[in-house]
């Protein structure tokens, strides 16, 4: 297994409590965090939680990138994000996956981090949003720092800090379905 990280906590028992288990997923942006969350809750059976911005700029009738301009000023909209990422994850077992599952589930949650270079992501991106490999490089750079600034004023969370985690996994060069696989053999360590 492509992976490493401090393993499963010692106490298992707080992240399948009485309404089921929860994972939280995080990465940055290509790293395959919807893709790889969406899979695992499949093979869990459990609900997945992927509320973003694009779902808060569809609810208010404005384009992702409207709201993405107005949350680098406006703290409301990460707080709306993650205020009902925590709701929702708070009804029962779920997958999380989010930028920040990892840190708002910290505590309460099988914490997976997936790693995969700049260029390796920014690659992806390319190919996923049609636009010239050295734009979606310059892009993608630019949305980690601005992600990292922004999380670090909002939350204090150092979003490349994430050796906390109870697996890192290699998000480069398996498929999003072998990703997933890895992360529901170390789900089912926590047992029943």
């Amino acid at each position: 297994m492509s992976s490493e990280g401090s393993g499963l906590p010692r106490d298992t028992a707080r992240l399948r409590g009485p309404n089921g288990l929860r994972v939280a997923i995080s990465g940055k942006s290509g790293c395959g965090n919807s893709t790889v969350s969406r899979l695992v809750a499949e093979y869990l059976g459990l609900r997945l939680v992927n509320y973003t911005f694009k779902d808060l700029a569809r609810e208010r009738g404005k384009t992702f990138e409207e709201i993405s301009i107005l949350a680098e000023t406006d703290p409301q909209y990460d707080h709306t994000i993650d205020g009902k990422q925590l709701r929702l994850a708070e009804e029962g077992g779920c997958v999380l996956g989010s930028r920040l599952a990892i840190w708002l589930l910290r505590d309460t949650a099988l914490t997976v981090y997936l790693r995969a270079s700049l260029e390796v992501r920014a690659a992806r991106i390319a190919k996923r949003e049609g636009t010239p490999s050295e734009q979606a490089l310059r892009e993608t750079r630019a949305r980690d720092l601005r992600d990292h600034d922004r999380y670090a004023r909002l939350y204090g969370y150092d979003v490349d800090s994430f050796q906390f985690a109870s697996l890192i996994v290699d998000a480069e060069a398996p498929s999003p379905e072998e990703l997933a696989r890895q992360i529901v053999e170390q789900a089912a360590r926590l047992g029943p």
